[in-house]
């Protein structure tokens, strides 16, 4: 377990060490402090803002369960993706219906401005 953790830590240390030195390799005007590391692994060392935040770690629009991390090298975990994963998961284990779509009518109204069959004051 120790012998993995130490390849992961160096794994992640090297991931940085070359998204900082391919952001140095460009010239300065042209830096933009995010993109990917080999083509595979996205960085980003921009300063975060809550929207960044919002969209990598709570997405109901996105069907992608990781997405790039808001600031570092890696990937940042969807939890809303994660969250409706682990409930159809756990509903199909369960044998759980589908859930039905409620839709909500409208009464006729009369022209008094009260509904048919309710009681006027």
């Amino acid at each position: 377990m120790r012998g993995m953790r130490r390849v992961v830590r160096l794994t992640v240390i090297a991931l940085v060490v070359a998204a900082i030195a391919t952001e140095l390799a460009k010239p300065e005007e042209e830096r933009t402090w995010h993109g990917r590391v080999l083509g595979m692994v996205p960085y980003d060392f921009r300063p975060p803002t809550w929207a960044k935040i919002r969209a990598a770690y709570w997405n109901p629009d996105s069907e992608r369960l990781f997405s790039d991390r808001v600031f570092g090298v890696g990937w940042a975990v969807n939890f809303y993706r994660a969250k409706e994963l682990l409930k159809e998961t756990f509903d199909r284990l369960m044998g759980a219906p589908p859930a039905l779509s409620i839709e909500m009518s409208t009464r006729p109204i009369e022209l008094g401005g009260a509904p048919k069959g309710s009681k006027r004051p």
